[in-house]
């Protein structure tokens, strides 16, 4: 079904998001549903820019990086263009993380060591005054 589409409803029960979140992408211009009266309905090309935002605000991707990433799938250059852009932002984006993640495991080690220390000094005090 290539014309399917999917009322706002359908779309959070399918992606798990709000009716906020989806009004909210196209307020951004992240989404662009068609619209009858009051009604919206999504495309195909909404279900797979909506899977794209998602999974590029699960990265930290910024709303304005994905819209312009987004933006670049009309250049008629077989998608280079947006490949190219998405994975110079995800390298950056995973060399960010991988650096946070080394500063966490260094503060996870040390919150141990602490803890470790913090237990033996407290079980010496509570013998100390166990003695008395």
């Amino acid at each position: 079904m290539p014309d399917h589409v999917m009322t706002i409803r359908e779309m959070c029960d399918a992606f798990d998001v709000t009716p906020r979140t989806l009004r909210f992408y196209e307020s951004k211009e992240l989404l662009f549903p068609k619209r009858i009266g009051q009604k919206r309905l999504f495309t195909r090309r909404d279900r797979a820019r909506l899977k794209l935002i998602l999974r590029g605000k699960r990265f930290g991707f910024s709303l304005e990086e994905i819209r312009q990433l987004l933006d670049l799938y009309d250049i008629d250059d077989q998608q280079v263009t947006q490949f190219s852009k998405t994975y110079e932002i995800a390298s950056a984006r995973l060399a960010d993380m991988q650096a946070r993640r080394a500063e966490l495991d260094e503060a996870i080690q040390d919150l141990e060591k602490q803890i470790e220390w913090g237990g033996k000094l407290l079980a010496s005090l509570k013998q100390d005054k166990a003695a008395e």
